[in-house]
């Protein structure tokens, strides 16, 4: 069986997990916050599947790698960790040391399986229905009886004939939490301009008519109906110097200004209300069910 790292296998991977990178995640011992190592990497098969996690010990045993069979691993990534299901640190020890200049082939493998299926506070779910006879021994995807260690042969080997290496138990199973954006309207209010009004004065130049009187001295010369007609001495008095004085008057126009209220400007604000749309793209998280041909059942 042919085994690829998870990168070489898929570069894009981090995509379908939503950017989550299993690399890089602590590994922690069941039950307790001892740490023993990190996921360095992720070896899947030529279907894609998960098979192992490849764990750096650290200093817990120092400079060492192994594989983990996902069966023994629970990742938790609300606090980005990894924990093992019934590994000991005599187990660890154990294990043949991962090597990636090495090909990985079922006896290494088999080695590896060797070590984890060594008796450990794990116990295995077993089937209690199905039978312990001794014709299940010969079929290597028979459960086996308890208490003994099932056989398994180079040519017909798989991984799901040994779920407690590598399937999922259902006490690992994790909620995922499914996100969508959505648009939530608020209101701002910002200032968009000003209007100032004021006033200044204009000048222009007005007309009135005013009517005004002048006198004149109008001089007339008449011949009197008794002209000619000889005067006495008493009527005619010759007097040297006599003078007739008569007023003259005319009126001139006297204008002055005065100030009218002509109009009043009110200034005031309304509010018009109207309804805008908006758009932008919002992401929603779907899920994504990798189910390797076998049948599964959402609820």
């Amino acid at each position: 069986m042919v085994l690829y790292k998870l990168e070489d296998f898929e570069p894009n991977y981090r995509d379908t997990f939503e950017g989550h990178d299993i690399k890089g995640l602590g590994v922690y011992a069941q039950g307790t916050d001892e740490k023993i190592g990190t996921v360095s990497d992720v070896l899947v098969d030529d279907e894609g599947h998960f098979r192992y996690l490849v764990v750096d010990l650290g200093f817990w045993i120092f400079g060492k790698k192994v594989l983990l069979p996902l069966g023994r691993a629970r990742i938790d990534y609300n606090v980005d960790r990894v924990y093992t299901v019934g590994l000991t640190r005599e187990q660890a020890e154990d294990l043949p040391e991962f090597d990636e200049r090495q090909t990985l082939d079922y006896d290494y493998e088999e080695r590896v399986r060797g070590v984890y299926r060594q008796p450990t506070n794990y116990t295995p779910p077993v089937e209690a229905s199905a039978p312990l006879n001794a014709s299940a021994a010969l079929d290597p995807l028979a459960p086996a009886p308890l208490g003994t260690t099932p056989a398994y042969a180079r040519d017909n080997y798989t991984y799901e004939g040994e779920p407690s290496l590598y399937g999922l138990n259902e006490q690992d199973h994790q909620t995922l939490r499914l996100y969508e954006e959505r648009l939530i309207a608020s209101k701002r209010r910002q200032k968009t301009g000003e209007v100032t009004i004021g006033k200044h004065v204009e000048t222009d130049t007005a007309r009135i008519a005013v009517p005004i009187e002048r006198e004149r001295v109008v001089i007339e010369r008449v011949t009197p109906a008794d002209a000619g007609t000889a005067a006495s001495g008493r009527e005619a008095d010759f007097r040297e110097g006599e003078v007739a004085r008569i007023e003259i008057h005319e009126e001139t126009p006297d204008v002055r200004k005065e100030a009218f209220l002509r109009e009043e400007v009110r200034v005031r604000k309304v509010v018009d209300q109207e309804t805008v749309e908006t758009q932008e793209t919002v992401r929603r998280e779907e899920l994504d069910v990798n189910t390797g041909n076998l049948p599964i059942e959402e609820r």
